[in-house]
């Protein structure tokens, strides 16, 4: 792949989104096509440069294709749908079967793109208060979002063994991804603007946490540069606690962060499996993100915030 694939992909391609029209999905978008790249959506609803799940099934990969990204699935931050078997059926579906779909699609195309980027999160990492994960870090499933996160990342990978030579596969372990208008950020805006927020519990859990920017940018990154492969961790360099996470987050905008949250509240309204995506925490470290050469934007929960609450 040398020096032919790198000319390649030093100009402009055509990029296949699933999950492009959510949170993530905009910005990438924007930002793409700010930079000359072509770009087919995979969505339910019809339009210009969209593609349905089954049309794509029917027709494969559309011609020219130099990458293919896969953001789908279902909001696990969308606090107002209660935690039932369905729901959790159409988060672990909507993750793992998109994944599976798009890497069958690439196994028996003709012609390859080059990469394909897949989102998985930092949830494979068993809580704890001490240790240090980097992406050399083994992993055994261990609940709910670790067996997610585990099949969704096996999911990506290639039946035909000459597709892994043909395309290479990165897939990003995001931790909380902070934008204004999507994920925890949209969900405790509103109370922390009131001067109602705190910190969850005692505060002491590890957020692994990173900017949208920094994560559309880490894809782009990934799409561009053929050196990159295999997994990388999509989070901050400066690892945080959810306590200082609270009180970056309450400086930035100017109030108060005086009302704790208990963590047996958090149990209740939210399921303790799902809660604990806020109440327990790691500290993840982006050690082979970093060694590839990325640049952070937002390399501290600081700037972050503060980038946050100025739109």
């Amino acid at each position: 792949m040398h020096l032919n694939n790198l000319a390649k992909m030093s100009r402009p391609g055509h990029i296949l989104i699933g999950g492009g029209t959510g949170f993530i999905g905009t910005t990438l978008c924007k930002q793409l096509k700010s930079k000359g790249y072509g770009i087919t959506v995979i969505s339910r609803m019809p339009g210009v440069n969209r593609l349905s799940w089954g049309e794509l099934q029917d027709k494969g990969l559309p011609k020219g294709t130099t990458a293919v990204v896969n953001l789908a699935g279902q909001n696990v931050m969308d606090f107002s749908r209660r935690w039932t078997a369905g729901f959790k059926q159409n988060v672990f579906f909507s993750r793992v079967n998109t994944t599976k779909t798009l890497a069958g699609l690439i196994d028996n195309a003709t012609c390859k793109p080059e990469v394909f980027v897949t989102i998985s999160g930092v949830g494979i990492y068993k809580p704890d208060s001490e240790k240090e994960y980097t992406e050399e870090s083994q992993v055994t499933p261990f609940d709910f979002f670790s067996d997610l996160c585990n099949q969704w990342e096996k999911a990506a990978h290639f039946e035909k063994p000459d597709s892994q030579k043909q395309c290479r596969i990165v897939t990003i372990r995001s931790g909380v991804v902070l934008g204004r208008d999507g994920g925890m950020i949209k969900q405790m805006y509103l109370p922390f603007y009131l001067g109602l927020g705190g910190p969850v519990g005692t505060g002491c859990q590890y957020m692994p946490w990173i900017h949208l920017n920094d994560l559309t940018n880490l894809i782009i990154y990934s799409i561009e540069t053929p050196k990159v492969h295999g997994v990388l961790n999509g989070v901050a360099p400066n690892p945080c606690t959810n306590m200082e996470f609270t009180k970056a987050f309450g400086k930035a905008l100017s109030r108060p962060t005086l009302f704790p949250v208990p963590s047996f509240v958090l149990n209740c309204l939210l399921n303790k499996e799902r809660a604990v995506m806020i109440t327990e925490g790691q500290k993840v470290l982006p050690k082979k993100t970093l060694s590839t050469g990325f640049k952070y934007q937002y390399p501290d929960i600081e700037s972050a915030c503060r980038e946050v609450v100025s739109k």
